[in-house]
């Protein structure tokens, strides 16, 4: 009798839990962005039911017993997503500090600090990230991986992850983490386990390596870096041989590729191999974005790095000022040719190099190099999810995709800007911010205090 007892009060709790796990949500707002039509639905209702969107339109009625959450005078919005970024790092302080921190900080050390910039990011609204490259000196742990996984068993909060691991380069290039130092500091020169390969076969050998250690995406650097200190900016770090052999590996792993690119010879023999995407991108020629047109690849522009750097020039030494002012120069004007040409253009921001949860200023940056307001919020939702190859799943409010819903003050189709405001967030169905942030300082908490108490926010049962 005792067990037949027990049986149903477990029978009880399972029931109650999967009824709670299916519980139906009602979004209201006074408008909606969809993902991907040109303008905004008014009077928006977005119906969830459990982690999937049920339906989204304009004046939808409210199911019986659904929990309601009328957002007031809002724009809903699928989360946005960010195409290039660095979660498990830090840049955006004083170089020669951090490279200190290098030698010094503990790898456990940087795994916890990981889980904060996770926060962070997605309660700015960033629910899907794309992580493109995490190593750390001397170490072989795989940081980027530890981290997705935990997000996606529930053990901390932060955005889907699509993880790199530590990306690929050559050496003494940008991804070469030795460079700048003394030689054998770190007592041996880095190897395809740290990314560093040279040659076709190497190079496969190091793509294999990193699709076996939990790779969802392969990165690679076939030009130089702004924030390294061996190379210049723009100069071919791998021959058309090694890109070629790069790119096969990779696709034949059914793995994407995208190559930190700031320079147009590299750009353009990496558009040749077939990337799928240029990040940065700094000093391509237009003759190079017609390639890329033809060959349907990505720009990820990562207007934010530039823009933290220029702002902050005395934290870096000056022979990086000098790399900076002039991958700034030219990627304003290579930005507005290929918004004009069409350009299939990505968000991503390369957080880490600015402190994360900033991730949406990029937004304002694209609009103030003549991309439209409705085109950068694409960037950010159903193009980053084509990049990504989650456009199935997540990128647009429709029914029948994964919940990931924010909600922005006002209309960001007028102000861009309202982005950087936003105040709810949902993943998967499941509320991760509703107000007031937990990783924001005073001063913004209360500026973001008053817009919540203008939009009237208001939360019953119907």
């Amino acid at each position: 009798m005792k067990i037949t007892s027990c049986v149903l009060v477990i029978l009880l709790c399972l029931g109650i839990a999967a009824q709670a796990a299916d519980q139906t949500i009602a979004l209201k707002a006074a408008r909606l962005f969809d993902g991907k039509s040109n303008a905004l639905v008014q009077n928006a209702v977005v119906i969830v039911q459990g982690d999937k969107i049920v339906d989204a339109g304009s004046n939808l009625p409210i199911p019986s017993g659904a929990q309601m959450i009328d957002l007031g005078d809002a724009t809903l919005a699928p989360g946005f997503m960010d195409a290039h970024t660095h979660l498990t790092a830090d840049f955006s302080g004083n170089y020669n500090e951090r490279r200190l921190q290098q030698l010094d900080l503990n790898v456990s050390e940087h795994a916890i600090r990981a889980t904060a910039f996770a926060r962070a990011t997605v309660e700015a609204g960033f629910t899907t990230v794309r992580d493109l490259g995490s190593r750390f000196v001397a170490s072989r742990e795989f940081v980027d991986v530890a981290l997705r996984n935990s997000i996606n068993k529930g053990v901390i909060v932060g955005p889907r992850m699509l993880v790199a691991t530590k990306g690929i380069g050559a050496t003494g290039g940008h991804f070469d983490p030795t460079g700048g130092f003394r030689d054998f500091l770190f007592g041996r020169e880095p190897d395809y386990t740290d990314g560093i390969a040279n040659g076709p076969d190497e190079i496969r050998k190091a793509v294999r390596f990193e699709v076996k250690n939990g790779a969802d995406v392969i990165k690679a650097a076939v030009s130089g870096g702004v924030l390294s200190l061996a190379d210049e900016v723009d100069t071919p770090q791998l021959t058309p041989a090694e890109m070629a052999a790069l790119v096969d590996e990779s696709h034949r792993l059914r793995k994407k590729v995208a190559v930190h690119c700031h320079g147009d010879q590299a750009a353009r023999e990496a558009i040749e191999a077939g990337v799928d995407s240029i990040e940065h991108g700094s000093f391509m020629k237009p003759e190079t974005l017609t390639m890329m047109k033809k060959k349907g690849a990505f720009l990820t522009p990562t207007l934010m790095a530039s823009e933290w750097i220029m702002g902050k020039l005395d934290n870096y030494p000056p022979v990086l000022q000098a790399k900076a002012k002039a991958a700034t120069a030219a990627r304003s004007e290579m930005f507005r040719n290929a918004v004009k040409m069409g350009i299939k253009i990505s968000f991503g921001t390369d957080a880490a190099v600015y402190p994360h949860g900033q991730n949406a200023k990029e937004f304002k940056l694209m609009v103030d190099l003549g991309m439209s307001a409705v085109d950068a919020l694409k960037s950010a939702t159903a193009n980053d999810a084509e990049l990504l190859g989650i456009g199935q799943k997540v990128g647009t409010l429709e029914k029948g995709k994964l919940a990931d819903v924010i909600a922005m003050p006002g209309d960001p189709t007028f102000d861009i800007t309202a982005t950087e405001r936003v105040s709810f967030v949902m993943k998967e169905g499941k509320i991760i911010r509703q107000g007031l942030p937990t990783s924001r300082g005073t001063a913004e908490a209360t500026k973001l205090a008053g817009c919540l108490r203008s939009g009237g926010l208001t939360v019953r049962f119907v």
